[in-house]
């Protein structure tokens, strides 16, 4: 009878590992309304329970509490605050630092060693909170908590509107971590509980959801290294053929191609935004459009000048041959995140005939619209759309988009510091080499990471690359959690 109950318990926290965050919220809604006032407060023992296993808070007030997000509730007046966490510990005081300090020996996975696998998970936990950068997101949580207590907040609703969304994105970031410790916590704790009462069943089960989150953390840990503010993003993926005429037009083309068939496998919209194609083959210029979270994230690891080595195929004599390809790669930021504000006495549009290969209206009207923003002088085309208005639409998308990026990268000059993966994106900067003659290789020239199978990387398998240049960058800050 009581491995049933302990089994039936166990199956419930696991299917719910997030549920105290739910029940909290449930408490905060309800005790909005006066008439729930009184029924709340006969609870107030069990919300405290919850909190403290949820949260790891140490005391509760009925007058004025704090929670981590720094929201105040009118009627309740509950108000957490991180200064004030206790780390979730186990029934026997265990902690997750304590886990990763015990240096349990961690086996492959498809050994049955709880501690191999709860090890596993708390480095990886370790982990995650270090490219988190815990200690200044749990700060930069707490001052964003104070601007939001303001009354004049929303005065201005623009930047109410940017300081509310890193907010809540911050709190997301911490909640799910708090979750995966309280999850480990309560994995070890069933596991304990389970050997106690000579229950091998429930144990088994226990390992296996000790195993399962053994092997869903090490996602957490990829999209840990996304934690930039415009990460999540889509963005604009911008190709150029370098100097080499034909060759490096061909080299280019070659690359836009690699990250439309990036995008795809990653399921991601893949628009052909503005193209100039080469008189003989491949192109000389081209922008994508690739929509779908953390595109941006991604992508900017991808910045820099692309070299190809191979026998030309344009040569008669057979020759080798160099080429460079440069990519930039700029953030699409939502509604009211802009950095630069265009005046239209800025701008000078002008209206061209499209090319391409022709049909029945195309090279007929002035379709295409090229943009130049007059004081930076940047400019933006698009010549792709049906209509003047739409391709005069994506182009001032495209023109948004690069003053944002020069904006960000201009404060970041300022600021001397490090935003973005950004480099100078000019051809002498190489961040990669894809040699197909005399042997076959592409090799990443910042991380050294290499593969043997370039035709596969021109097919868009580039994620290796990519997860590589992210880790190796993060990790060169050594940043301490």
């Amino acid at each position: 009878m009581t491995s049933n109950i302990l089994r039936t318990a166990y199956r419930r926290r696991s299917s719910s590992i997030l549920s105290p965050y739910q029940s909290i919220s449930t408490f905060f809604q309800s005790s909005s309304h006066p008439q729930s006032i009184d029924k709340q407060q006969n609870h107030v023992s069990g919300f405290e329970f919850i909190s403290k296993n949820a949260y790891g808070f140490s005391s509760v007030s009925n007058k004025r509490s704090t929670l981590s997000c720094g929201c105040c509730f009118n009627n309740t007046q509950m108000w957490f605050s991180t200064q004030t966490a206790v780390e979730p510990s186990t029934s026997d005081g265990l902690t997750v630092d304590d886990i990763v300090a015990n240096q349990w020996t961690i086996l492959d996975e498809s050994e049955s060693d709880w501690k191999s696998h709860a090890s596993a998970v708390a480095q990886s936990i370790r982990l995650i909170k270090k490219r988190l950068k815990w200690k200044k997101l749990k700060v930069r949580l707490e001052m964003l908590s104070i601007q939001i207590e303001k009354p004049d907040l929303w005065h201005n609703p623009v930047h109410a509107g940017k300081i509310s969304r890193e907010h809540g994105s911050l709190m997301g970031k911490m909640k799910e971590v708090n979750g995966l410790e309280r999850e480990l916590i309560d994995h070890i704790d069933m596991i304990k509980l389970a050997h106690e009462e000579d229950d091998p069943d429930l144990e088994l089960e226990s390992v296996k959801a000790l195993l399962r989150m053994r092997q869903s953390v090490k996602e957490k840990e990829h999209e840990a290294l996304l934690a930039g503010e415009h990460d999540s993003c889509s963005c604009y993926i911008e190709v150029q053929a370098g100097a080499g005429g034909t060759e490096s037009m061909d080299w280019a083309g070659m690359v836009m191609q690699m990250y439309k068939m990036w995008a795809q496998r990653h399921g991601y919209g893949v628009t052909v935004v503005d193209e100039m194609r080469g008189e003989i083959a491949g192109i000389k210029r081209a922008t994508l459009r690739v929509d779908g979270e953390y595109a941006y994230g991604y992508a900017k690891a991808e910045v820099g000048a692309h070299r190809l080595v191979r026998i030309s195929p344009f040569d008669s004599a057979k020759r080798r041959h160099t080429s460079f390809a440069a990519v930039a790669v700029t953030p699409i930021l939502g509604d009211g995140s802009h950095h630069v504000q265009i005046n239209e006495s800025d701008l000078r549009i002008e209206r061209y005939r499209s090319g391409g290969a022709g049909g029945q209206h195309a090279n007929v009207t002035d379709s295409a619209v090229r943009i130049t923003h007059i004081p930076t002088g940047i400019t933006a085309a698009c010549q792709n759309e049906r209509s003047q208005h739409q391709n005069k639409a994506s182009a001032m998308a495209v023109l948004q988009s690069r003053l944002d990026q020069r904006e960000m990268a201009r404060q970041a000059q300022m600021n001397a510091q490090y935003t973005q993966s950004l480099t100078d994106n000019s051809f002498g900067n190489q961040i990669r080499s894809y040699v197909l003659h005399p042997y076959r290789m592409v090799k990443d020239l910042r991380t050294n990471f290499e593969v043997s199978d370039p035709d596969s990387v021109l097919e868009g398998e580039i994620d290796d690359f990519i997860l590589s240049f992210l880790t190796d960058s993060m990790d060169k800050e050594n940043e301490e959690v």
